[in-house]
């Protein structure tokens, strides 16, 4: 295995992709890496699995009112020059979220990801409302959900969260190939259930409340106490931030592994498919409705509102459904207003160029 494909370099051989090949000849001297941590002062860049240098960033990148979604984030593909990043390369796949703040924004968490693991500790971090939004960010940017259910050893020591009932309250998202595993993060016989997605070449990203075992669980991966840990509060299960910021690390396995710090915050950006929630059974109810604009109240004839009546479909799961509904729609209306005011600047640019061409000509 060459050193780029230690790290997750996507060609065998010569780059055949032709949006990857554009950029590549535009910048002949330039040399691929991958971004494995990313700072306020520029990037961390490496070309293989034992090395990593610092970089700066293209000046574009540097304006405030550059799209923070099209800066390089950890995982990306950039090319890079004369200690500069000179070209991002197009992504596979990310997870992104809203922003936080009135006006809309897009963060890009990670890119150029084949797994995402969902971890949550098996003790009062466990929601699957929580859960459910990170499978609605995690498929809708192209990524493989697996469910990791850490600290399995204290809960079956604690029958009121037995890893039986957490199994029980998250069956609809495994009759969805949702992937769902329990494991002791301190156990290296037991995280070796993870295994299958963690075969060389490949990337996966973790992500997960403060306290729920990342840490944990990417030392016991790798082997070693690389990554810094803390205890949880025993009131709430809430952890410091151990993980002060992204960083990718190449694992014995062969794979690639993105640690992040806890997010509070995972609002959508707007471009999210309610299915890729664990929602495709209600989204398939609603197609059965009598009516095709059904709003699932009174309306005569309503298949969503049978199955919550026959007890086939959980009430919580369903309000959980309507929230992130109409979050989406609401983020899905910001995102249109905000790409019809950038078109509409364009053309008021363009006639307001043309203009002064004609007073002055072209120069």
């Amino acid at each position: 295995m060459t050193p780029l494909r230690a790290i997750g370099w996507p060609f065998d051989g010569p780059v055949t992709d032709p949006d990857w090949l554009s950029p590549i000849a535009a910048h002949p001297q330039a040399r691929p890496a991958r971004v494995i941590e990313q700072h306020r002062s520029g990037y961390v860049v490496a070309e293989g699995p034992d090395d990593g240098a610092r970089v700066e960033s293209p000046p574009d990148w540097q304006r405030p009112r550059f799209p923070a979604q099209d800066r390089a984030a950890v995982g990306d593909w950039v090319l890079v020059a004369g200690g500069a990043i000179v070209a991002l390369l197009p992504r596979r796949s990310g997870i992104k979220r809203g922003a936080a703040g009135e006006h809309y924004k897009q963060q890009v968490i990670a890119a150029n990801i084949d797994t995402v693991f969902v971890v949550c500790g098996l003790d009062a971090d466990f929601n699957p409302r929580r859960i459910e939004r990170y499978l609605l960010l995690v498929r809708s940017g192209g990524s493989e959900p697996v469910v990791v259910l850490t600290k399995a050893d204290k809960a079956i020591e604690a029958e009121a969260s037995s890893v039986d009932s957490a199994m029980a309250a998250l069956v609809d998202l495994a009759a969805q190939d949702v992937a769902v595993r329990a494991v002791n993060a301190k156990d290296r016989d037991s995280v070796a259930a993870l295994e299958p997605w963690l075969q060389p070449g490949r990337t996966v990203v973790l992500v997960g409340s403060s306290g729920a075992g990342k840490s944990t669980l990417t030392n016991t991966l790798l082997g070693s106490e690389r990554m810094k840990t803390s205890d949880v509060r025993v009131s709430d299960s809430r952890g410091r931030h151990t993980t002060t910021h992204r960083t990718l690390i190449a694992l014995p396995s062969g794979a690639c592994l993105i640690d992040t710090p806890g997010m509070r915050e995972l609002k959508p950006t707007g471009e999210e498919d309610l299915a890729d929630g664990g929602f495709a059974d209600i989204e398939a109810l609603g197609e059965q409705c009598k009516f095709r604009d059904c709003q699932h109240g009174r309306e005569p004839g309503c298949a969503v509102r049978a199955a919550l009546e026959a007890g086939r479909l959980d009430p919580d799961r369903y309000a959980h459904y309507l929230k992130l509904r109409d979050e989406v729609a609401d983020a899905a209306d910001k995102l249109a207003t905000r790409l019809a005011q950038k078109a509409d600047k364009r053309v008021l640019s363009k006639a307001l160029n043309k203009r002064l061409d004609d007073k002055y000509g072209k120069h």
